[in-house]
């Protein structure tokens, strides 16, 4: 019934107006209380109006039918005057359950629903956590992005330096063109400009430090008013202890963030699933790698609900900078040939990153990868052999029911499009997409595809990690 209202122009453009009524409340939400706005699980903030109704329009994979706009805007309304604490806030859930309540008053309802967010707490943290990007290639690039994004919220992880090494002319003016365009995300969403006098890049009204280092253990971060930051290293060089304790080195600096698998004794953090193991006293932690951030969280649900007794998983993986453009030498067998034009296989250290988040897997799983000319957005395929039979009906939606989930909504997503492809998901901020129409079952025995953006949705588990030891914590509701 809902999609067939939106079918007719005229009632598309009274939600759209609907729509664009919603932004300024919206934006205010998230600038005056940090509260930042979903309807299932597809974020409203800072979205157009289009943007707005076709996150409406995403709820039929979840609830069967289209959400409207005028279900969800008196929420929003009564929201905004109950001046919520930092939150994230689905709104979409919020219509629904209001719809199945009984309640008339809508602030009511929320008083009921959303109690927890309306203690007059306000805002998270008293300080921002000053955060330095050591390195600034793919990953570094969309951290940045994301940052200066969230910047604008009051958000409380401040973007200050950058560091790279020495670079001759134009450096800085190249940096800022890398920034500014990138032909796989898009053009930067805002301003920058360089103040080549003082070294730094200004995004939509931040500045940022370039400072010029040849290694981790010579920058001094207080000439430049940074203290207690947090330094993401994403070069990936150092990748144990002692290499990566170099940064600590440098005045400044508090806590380190790898945005690769660390070796050693180095935790391994997959935000959403083992990410109580970080303490307050660790100063040096990995964000695992993209792969390792698209599998655990569905390996986890599936183990937790039908137990696995061994598997196998294969990485379909977007060519990296790591490969050549055409054939050249390469330490490792196979990346030396032409990315471009070759499928290369080649090993993935994912199905033993596992253990370090799901230690009740060890022994239990192999895997491998293929590398593709496509250069973004991967598929994990899990093949797996499970404990308990099931169909592909109930185990379908024993991973919607996650991504539903307080636990698992950030990172685990689900479609059910037969006509999704790997370009569609380019931007997507959930670490793994679960393609519910490819799930194959035969009794015990599975096959799981899932999607993942190797570079986005990795850099916003990274930021999510980030907030987490910056004590930005925000609870989710409902």
């Amino acid at each position: 019934m809902a999609a067939i209202e939106l079918d007719n122009l005229d009632n598309w453009r009274a939600h759209e107006a609907q729509a664009e009524a919603m932004i300024p409340v919206i934006g205010a939400l998230y600038r005056e209380h940090d509260v930042i706005v979903y309807s299932y699980g597809r974020k409203l903030t800072r979205e157009s109006a289009v943007g707005i109704l076709r996150a409406h329009r995403f709820a039929r994979q979840l609830i069967g039918r289209e959400l409207l706009v005028s279900e969800t805007a008196p929420l929003l309304d009564a929201l905004a005057d109950l001046e919520p604490d930092s939150a994230k806030v689905d709104i979409g859930k919020l219509a629904v359950a209001y719809a199945e309540s009984g309640i008339e008053d809508p602030t009511e309802f929320l008083q009921s629903a959303i109690g927890s967010v309306l203690t007059g707490q306000g805002k998270l943290l008293a300080e921002p956590t000053d955060v330095v990007l050591y390195g600034f290639g793919r990953i570094g690039r969309l951290l940045a992005r994301i940052l200066i994004d969230r910047t604008g919220s009051g958000n409380k992880l401040r973007l200050r330096a950058i560091v790279l090494r020495p670079g001759g002319d134009g450096d800085l003016a190249k940096r800022a063109s890398l920034l500014r365009r990138d032909s796989i995300h898009g053009p930067f969403d805002g301003t920058i400009t360089v103040d080549h006098e003082n070294d730094r890049l200004v995004a939509n009204g931040n500045p940022i430090q370039i400072i010029y280092a040849n290694g981790p253990d010579e920058v001094d971060y207080t000439a430049h008013g940074i203290h207690n930051a947090l330094i993401v290293d994403n070069t990936g060089k150092w990748r144990d202890r002692d290499g990566l304790a170099m940064h600590l080195k440098s005045a400044g600096a508090a806590k380190v963030l790898l945005t690769a698998p660390g070796k050693g004794d180095i935790k391994n953090v997959i935000f959403g699933v083992n990410h109580p193991v970080i303490r307050d006293d660790d100063d040096i932690l990995s964000a695992a790698s993209c792969t390792t951030n698209a599998i655990v969280p569905v390996l986890s649900v599936m183990n937790e609900r039908f137990g696995i007794r061994s598997g196998h998983l294969e990485t379909v993986h977007a060519y990296t900078n790591d490969q050549n453009l055409t054939d050249n030498f390469h330490k490792k067998e196979r990346r030396g040939r032409s990315a471009p034009l070759n499928m290369v296989i080649t090993e993935t250290g994912a199905a033993t990153a596992v253990v370090k988040a799901l230690p009740e897997l060890d022994g239990k799983l192999t895997g491998n990868a293929i590398r593709v000319p496509t250069p973004n957005v991967s598929l994990a395929i899990l093949n797996l052999n499970l404990e308990k039979t099931t169909d592909v009906a109930e185990l379908n939606d024993v991973l919607r029911q996650a991504s539903l989930s307080a636990e698992l909504r950030e990172q685990i997503d689900y479609t059910t499009s037969v006509e999704l492809v790997s370009s569609d998901l380019v931007g997507a901020e959930r670490c793994a997409i679960v393609d519910s129409a490819a799930t194959i079952v035969d009794g015990d025995r599975c096959v799981l595809y899932v999607w993942y953006d190797n570079e986005a949705g990795y850099s916003y588990q990274v930021v999510r990690v980030m907030q987490h030891l910056s004590g930005l914590q925000y609870p989710l509701v409902p």
